[in-house]
């Protein structure tokens, strides 16, 4: 199993920054894909960005040259820097996992850009 643990949520100003961290039971240099989903309140929960083993990444079109995904096996860690915040990236962000063909959530953390 992997249990995921998010944390750096709060509330921020549009224009600024967060930084996600996710914490995995476990070492992750074995973990296939892990990634971060958000859900806003009455929409759909959507990718955000992942990563591979090999370090390959991809991001939602929405998000492109504003947030960075990013591993640190040492540190059994997940990263999203999220700059140039905008209030449409408000919602829940769910750190994400797959491991051996099954699917791991995190509790998700809030991110809330107003002024």
């Amino acid at each position: 199993q992997v249990q995921l643990v998010e944390s750096g949520g709060g509330l921020v100003q549009p224009g600024g920054s967060l930084r996600l961290s996710c914490a995995a039971s476990r070492n992750i240099f074995s973990i296939d894909v892990m990634g971060w989903y958000r859900q806003a309140p009455g929409k759909q929960r959507e990718l955000v960005a992942v990563i591979i083993r090999d370090g390959g990444t991809n991001y939602a079109d929405s998000v492109k040259g504003r947030f960075t995904i990013s591993r640190d096996n040492a540190k059994n860690s997940l990263y999203l820097q999220m700059n140039s915040l905008k209030p449409e990236d408000t919602a829940v962000y769910y750190c994400h996992a797959k491991f051996l063909s099954r699917t791991y959530w995190g509790q998700g953390t809030q991110v809330t850009v107003s002024s």
